[in-house]
């Protein structure tokens, strides 16, 4: 899909993320890849995510294990897959997991798997995970039948649910186009559902085991675990029609003028105590991109002192525009106390920002169902020491970490001047198709925080590929091999045009919230715009993401105007406009392979003849109008 281009380029990685095997058995169709089932599709419509066998470790990471002894058979009308694959825990300790998947014409889709261990095996987590998709998906009927027999005829969470939407799971039937309904049947085990929009995941996930049951737990050596998954559909027999958003792979996409409109956000940067002389360093390159806020981070916990507000102020006096500071409050002394402390040092470097975000620092931990949250002050509490010590600063609360904690720790907002959260894409999968996928979820995201917070005004990020912290274990995990992993505090896309684009499609999917600040890179760092010292690409020199960013940047504060793509999973598109000039369109592809666009109305200063355009692999490009 993306011959002649080098995936450097692209991934900021020359090791490629394997193509799946596209599998069918009459009018079903599966793409196989690393051992799971991606977009499970019948007639052309999506109904299945994915189905996957996944083990997790005791910081929630999920192992990659090596697949051996794979067959694949695919005959005219059903294929059959088997493999075995093998996961090294600590300890020398091993899993071995046997995996067989039938189908064919007419007949279910059966996935089994037998997972044995010889050493005995700790894990968080170790069985099946069915993601059904969300457009289309959210706030439509579904069937659960439960383990107890009982079936419960409900609907699918429209607004994302803080908790498990379903649990004691059996069965779950739900309409993929009207003449048709699947029903997945999982045996083996209790499975549930969460709302994985959460995490900003583009799905309902169903997984083993419950957690209300203790995690981590550990598989007892020769104890065999069995788990067989079951999707049978059924076709009433009128002709289904795929969903409008679904092109063909080299079909063109349309572009049609929408009602919706809006102004462009304000754009931010995070910094860092560890990324502040850097940024000092790098100050031409921040007076060209001119964000309109400086996100300054403070953690106590990480050693965080007076030395970081002397840097704070320093950066903050290259900067004529707004300023916030974010302080993870430690909560070990009194709010006020601590906040106290840290507006006394604030003062004596000299450093006076705009507003401040405050947040007690265990709340950046998640607190999963079943748990007890931790001891913490109340946040009414908190929020009197900020306004006690920062008089006259407006006051942000909400989450330091993502929309989860968010939504499952609601804050008070009445003392709050702004709301705000991040989201990070790689929580749970972090190949290339799951992390564009996220973008999906993003307006659900938003739409939730505006039925909780009303018109409070509302800020999202700092929003990165790499993961800053990790809410649900110990640590992030590093990546010294720039691979692709889950909750990784480093990703090698982010340095590439996937980082770029990525960037520009978050911006499209949320404009319509009308966002008081959309922070997406700081300006140095694993999470900045410009490279550093030890990496491919000289000292300095700018990330693809650069250009989004301070595309962005400039833009905010015109008018931009809806527009829609006739397939919005591979081309996103919207225009801007100010006062006295030409409007703009901006588009961005976030697939691996050219889209022809038709623009329809939409004609190019440059171009004015021309009515398509071939935009390249995770391409941005923005055109002036004719009119």
């Amino acid at each position: 899909m993306t011959t002649g281009i080098d995936p450097f380029q692209l991934y900021g990685t020359r090791e490629t993320d394997t193509p799946p095997v596209r599998l069918t058995a009459g009018r079903l169709a599966v793409d196989f890849k690393d051992g799971n089932l991606r977009t499970i599709s019948y007639d052309g419509a999506e109904v299945l995510r994915a189905v996957s066998y996944l083990v997790r470790d005791r910081d929630w990471g999920t192992y990659a294990p090596s697949i051996s002894d794979l067959q694949i058979d695919q005959r005219p009308d059903a294929f059959a897959v088997s493999y075995v694959a093998r996961c090294a825990g600590p300890g020398d300790t091993e899993l071995a997991i046997d995996v067989r998947i039938t189908a064919q014409a007419g007949e279910p889709l059966i996935l089994e798997a037998e997972a044995l261990s010889r050493t005995g095996f700790e894990t968080n987590r170790c069985g099946f995970c069915i993601l059904h998709p969300i457009v289309g998906v959210a706030g439509m009927p579904v069937s659960i039948e439960h383990v107890d027999g009982p079936s419960e005829e409900t609907q699918f969470p429209d607004l994302i649910a803080p908790w498990q939407p379903f649990k004691d799971m059996r069965a779950i039937t739900h309409r993929v186009t009207p003449s048709v309904t699947a029903e997945c049947r999982m045996e083996g085990d209790i499975f549930e559902m969460e709302d994985q929009r959460n995490w900003s995941d583009a799905s309902y996930k169903t997984y083993v085991r419950p957690l209300a049951l203790p995690w981590p737990y550990r598989i007892s050596a020769g104890e065999p675990i069995r788990q067989r998954i079951v999707l049978s559909i059924r076709d009433r027999g009128h002709p289904s029609i795929a969903p409008t958003s679904r092109s063909a792979e080299n079909g063109s996409i349309t572009l049609s003028s929408g009602s919706r409109s809006g102004v462009m956000p304000p754009v931010g940067l995070i910094i860092t105590p560890q990324e502040a002389k850097a940024t000092l360093a790098a100050r031409d390159r921040l007076a060209e991109i001119g964000p309109q806020e400086l996100l300054f981070h403070f953690d106590p916990d990480a050693g965080h002192g007076a030395d970081a507000f002397k840097s704070f102020a320093a950066v903050a006096a290259l900067h004529s525009s707004g300023s916030t500071l974010e302080i993870a409050l430690p909560c070990r002394q009194t709010p006020l106390a601590e906040a106290t402390q840290i507006a006394s040092r604030m003062q004596a470097a000299g450093f006076n920002p705009d507003a401040i975000v405050i947040s007690p620092s265990i709340d950046r931990q998640s607190t999963p169902p079943g748990s007890e949250w931790p001891e913490c002050p109340p946040l009414e509490e908190v929020y009197a020491a900020a306004h006690a010590a920062f008089p006259g600063m407006r006051l942000g609360g909400g989450m330091l970490s993502y929309f989860t904690e968010l939504n499952r720790k609601r804050v008070p907002a009445g003392p709050l001047d702004f709301i705000t959260h991040c989201t990070n894409p790689i929580v749970h999968a972090a190949d290339d198709l799951s992390v564009m996928q996220t973008l999906e979820a993003l307006p659900f995201i938003t739409r939730s925080v505006r039925a909780i917070y009303g018109n409070k005004p509302y800020r999202i990020g700092p929003s990165t590929i790499p993961m800053r912290q990790n809410p649900y274990g110990s640590r992030t995990m590093d990546n010294p091999d720039g691979g692709r992993i889950a909750m990784a505090n480093t990703d090698p896309r982010h340095n590439a045009r996937f980082g770029e684009a990525f960037a520009f499609g978050y911006a499209a999917r949320v404009l319509d919230v009308g966002l008081e600040c959309l922070t997406l890179s700081a300006l140095t760092g694993p999470f900045g715009l410009i490279a550093g010292k030890n990496e491919p690409s000289p000292a300095g020199a700018t990330r693809p993401i650069f250009n989004s960013v301070a595309t962005l940047a400039r833009l905010a504060g015109s008018q931009w105007r809806e527009c829609i793509s006739s397939d919005p999973t591979s081309v996103l598109a919207f225009v801007t406009a100010r006062t006295g000039e030409r409007r703009q369109l901006h588009l961005v592809n976030i697939t691996p392979a050219p889209r022809r666009i038709e623009l329809g109305p939409f004609r190019s200063v440059d171009q004015p003849k021309s009515d398509a355009l071939t935009l390249g692999a995770y391409a941005v490009t923005s055109a002036t109008l004719t009119d």
